[in-house]
């Protein structure tokens, strides 16, 4: 995210001689307490200076401007400053998917090798990242595109100027890309896994949203906005039942009951995965 809020930071490290990453997220569920709202942040982010604003989509929509402000024009990051700015709302569009950067460029007006220095441009001022695919030996070929994910649900909403209540369209990606961050910030602060990826066939038709590697371990995660999971919603979690090492299926849903399918599958209400993850159990 911006970096004049809550980012990365870099500083000497007197010991090994060289420059150390540490990147802040946004509040976690842990560091906000009794005022952990999920429908508020998927709506509205958790950057601090947003989610502690007495009005948030003014707040959020100050920050975008800023941000082509203060982080673009005045550091000359681009050449075309509208062009860059026709080319945010049409990559916040692509949140939670796997990046086509033709059609990037098509929808933006852009060049396609312009649109890789925009990418670029959003990694570097922490507001995007890139979740690689994991190359998995089984019986398919797997997709090998990255998925774009922005790191908070408001900003990237704010970037569409689209502040009202989520829409039902958007809220499959904005829950999957909270749980991303959730799984980030943990890394982070805690280091939860060796790797993390997704798994999709090339063919497509199903799909795992996230898999974290720990040693030769994996848990494979599948986010769910659904109240009521049904065979259906298992579907990638079974395709990658093959994966060697595969130790935990964990379907995360938006009702209020855990329970186990027949096959082992967890499914576990979004808040009671997250509590797994922020205390090291997953």
């Amino acid at each position: 995210m911006c970096r004049r809020t809550r980012g990365a930071g870099h500083w000497a490290d007197p010991l090994a001689g060289r420059a150390v990453r540490r990147e802040m997220h946004p509040l976690q569920p842990d560091e906000m307490g009794g005022d952990f709202d999920l429908k508020e942040v998927l709506r509205f982010g958790s950057v601090p200076i947003i989610w502690r604003a007495p009005n948030k989509p003014d707040r959020l929509d100050a920050y975008a401007q800023l941000y082509l402000r203060e982080e673009i024009q005045a550091e000359a990051l681009v050449r075309n400053l509208p062009g860059f700015a026709r080319f945010l709302p049409v990559a916040a569009l692509f949140h939670g998917q796997v990046i086509n950067a033709a059609g990037l460029a098509r929808d933006a007006g852009v060049a396609r090798t312009t649109v890789s220095g925009y990418l670029e441009i959003l990694e570097d001022t922490y507001l995007v990242t890139f979740l690689p695919a994991y190359e998995a030996r089984l019986r398919v070929k797997e997709r090998k595109h990255p998925k774009l994910f922005w790191t908070d649900p408001g900003i990237v909403r704010a970037m569409k100027r689209q502040l009202h209540e989520p829409a039902a369209e958007e809220r499959g990606a904005l829950l999957e890309g909270w749980v991303y961050g959730l799984l980030r910030a943990r890394q982070s602060y805690a280091g939860l896994y060796d790797e993390l990826s997704y798994w999709a066939p090339s063919q497509g038709g199903t799909e795992v949203d996230f898999l974290l590697r720990r040693g030769r371990s994996f848990v494979a995660i599948e986010v769910k906005t659904t109240t009521s999971p049904a065979p259906v919603h298992f579907a990638g979690l079974r395709a990658i039942a093959d994966l060697a090492g595969l130790e935990r299926r964990v379907l995360v849903h938006m009702g209020e009951r855990p329970f186990n399918a027949s096959d082992g599958i967890e499914a576990l209400p979004v808040m009671q995965f997250a509590e797994e993850v922020l205390s090291g159990r997953l």
